[in-house]
């Protein structure tokens, strides 16, 4: 009984805000720009829908592409810094400012370098940069976090670099890594969002977009469809990147 009102609860709080938010906007008749009832974002979500998924899929797309390319990138600088101690000291302040920079900040000139006909690529890569950290922080501390007594066990039984490496310091690492990848994913969402508006340009017609358009039309029920589409799709991804950490900690403890 618990665990099913446990369930429930979350849906049950919902249902009441959303029953609060219509109630006081039809007693306050508060003007739909201003502020629209439930009942109106639900029409402007059904009238729109195929827009909103084609929108949905095309930022999620980006955010996925440049989670890859960030994963591959972090991944791959901190296995190369992490053998290197003055190399770690070297590369480490610079991710840092790179991590502690507003993406608002650099998303001007990243469009005009990566040229104001090819707004993809500058929404990719400024989504890279804010995914990108966490990956990296997670990865480099998972390679220097092993067991001390498995090093000199592995010393002990001779083993070569490449077989510490393999057997010993990645598996250590994995744990970490994925946790970076289930923060840098809902970041890249926010990455790819934030440059989709810094751009705006049309020639990238994701949820941004339909948010910037629906806005600017005074469409605020519109507006209102599209962050909730967004909210649930970065809900949806965070889901799926837990689940895969899990299963995937599942196999490595059990083997």
């Amino acid at each position: 009984m618990s665990r099913t009102f446990e369930t429930l609860a979350p849906i049950l709080l919902v249902a009441v805000l959303l029953g609060l938010w219509e109630t006081a906007c039809r007693l306050t008749g508060v003007p739909a720009y201003f502020l629209p009832a439930p009942s109106a974002v639900a029409a402007a979500m059904a009238q729109d829908w195929a827009l909103l998924l084609a929108s949905a899929w095309k930022t999620l797309s980006t955010a996925l592409l440049a989670l890859a390319f960030a994963s591959l990138t972090a991944c791959s600088l901190a296995l190369i810094i992490s053998t290197n101690r003055l190399l770690e000291k070297a590369v480490q302040p610079l991710a840092v400012a790179l991590q502690v920079t507003p993406v608002v900040a650099i998303a001007p000139q990243v469009v005009i370098w990566a040229g104001l006909a090819h707004p993809d690529r500058a929404i990719i890569s400024l989504a890279v940069i804010v995914a990108f950290f966490p990956i990296f922080s997670g990865a480099l501390t998972g390679l220097k976090s092993t067991d001390p007594d498995l090093e000199r066990l592995f010393d002990l039984y001779g083993a070569t670099r490449w077989q510490k490496l393999l057997r010993l310091r990645i598996p250590s690492a994995t744990p970490f890594v994925l946790e970076g990848h289930k923060v840098a994913g809902g970041l890249a969402v926010i990455g790819a969002v934030v440059a989709e508006f810094v751009a705006g340009s049309g020639g990238s017609q994701g949820l941004a977009w339909r948010i910037l358009e629906s806005s600017n039309r005074l469409q605020t029920a519109k507006t209102f469809a599209a962050v909730i589409v967004l909210s649930l799709m970065g809900a949806l991804l965070h889901a799926v990147l837990q689940a895969s950490e899990q299963a995937i900690l599942r196999r490595f403890r059990g083997r």
